[in-house]
C-alpha cells in the first residue's frame, strides 16, 4: 500500500468516534461505567459495584477524557488527567506513591517540579468491544479500511493512543508542561514507533501487571509526532475544541 492509498487516520477517526472533556456529570458517570465494566467487571482489578461506577480518592481533582461512536449512541473508552491538588500542592500524584522506592529522581524529581505544571494520565480504559481482536498485530504502517470496522461493529487500531492523546491536548489547555504515567513496557514501544517520546524515570514496580513510571513533555509530543499520525491529532484537537467552545456557550 503507497503512502498516498492509505486512509487518513484522522477522517476515519471521526467516521466512527468523538472524542470529548467529560465536562457535566452525566458524561462522567460514563466514564465511570466504562472504568467499572474495565477493571472491576471484567478484569476484577476493583471490587463489581451495585452502581456500576468505579470511582477513587483523586476524581475530585481529575479532567476525563470520554470516546463515544460517532452517533453516541455507545461508549467506548476514557481517560482521566489527575492534576495536583489546589489546596495541598504537596499532596503527592498516584504514581509518586506506588513509584516511590523506583523513581529515579536524578532524572527527575516530581517532588521539585512546580507543581501546577504537571500532571499524571490515569484509568485509561477502552470497552472490550472496541479493541482489536486478539492476535492481530498488523503493524502502524500497514492500516488498512478493515482496520476501522464498520458503523455496525466500529473498531480502531489506536483507541489508546487518541486517549492519551486527549489527555495532551486537555493537559496543554490546563498549562500543563509534563505528564507522567505508568504504562506498560511494550505500551512505551509503541508510542515510540509513532514519534512519541515516553521516557523511564525508574524501575518497573508491580501495578496490575509490570509498570514502568515514565514522562512526557506535553510542548514535545505533536513535534515528534510521524506524518501518518497527525491527522489523527487535529482530528482530536478539533474535536476537543468544539466540546470546550459549546460548553462556555
Amino acid at each position: 500500500m503507497t503512502e498516498q492509498s492509505r486512509p487518513n487516520l484522522g477522517d476515519g477517526y471521526k467516521q466512527y468516534f468523538e472524542i470529548a472533556p467529560a465536562l457535566d456529570q452525566a458524561r462522567i458517570n460514563d466514564v465511570f461505567f466504562i472504568r467499572h465494566d474495565v477493571y472491576a467487571r471484567e478484569l476484577g482489578f476493583e471490587p463489581v459495584r451495585e452502581d456500576q461506577r468505579e470511582t477513587d480518592k483523586y476524581d475530585y481533582r481529575s479532567l476525563h477524557c470520554l470516546v463515544r461512536s460517532a452517533d453516541g449512541s455507545r461508549l467506548a473508552g476514557c481517560a482521566r488527567l489527575v492534576l495536583t491538588d489546589p489546596q495541598d500542592q504537596d499532596s503527592p500524584l498516584p504514581f509518586e506513591v506506588t513509584c516511590k522506592n523506583t523513581l529515579d529522581r536524578s532524572i527527575i524529581d516530581p517532588a521539585k517540579q512546580p507543581r501546577a505544571r504537571i500532571a499524571e494520565v490515569s484509568r485509561l480504559a477502552v470497552m472490550s468491544e472496541f479493541r482489536r481482536r486478539k492476535g492481530e498485530q498488523q503493524s502502524e504502517a500497514m492500516i488498512s479500511e478493515q482496520d476501522f470496522g464498520d458503523r455496525n461493529q466500529p473498531r480502531f487500531p489506536y483507541l489508546p493512543v487518541s486517549l492519551y492523546m486527549g489527555a495532551v491536548i486537555m493537559a496543554k489547555r490546563q498549562g500543563i508542561e509534563t505528564l507522567f504515567t505508568l504504562t506498560e513496557p511494550r505500551l512505551a514501544e509503541h508510542f515510540a514507533k509513532l514519534g512519541v517520546n515516553i521516557m523511564p524515570i525508574g524501575g518497573p514496580v508491580e501495578h496490575r501487571g509490570q509498570r514502568l513510571p515514565s514522562m512526557l513533555r506535553v510542548d514535545e509530543v505533536y513535534q515528534g509526532l510521524r506524518l501518518l499520525i497527525r491527522p489523527l491529532w487535529h482530528v482530536i484537537n478539533a474535536q476537543i475544541d468544539e466540546a470546550y467552545a459549546k460548553a462556555s456557550v
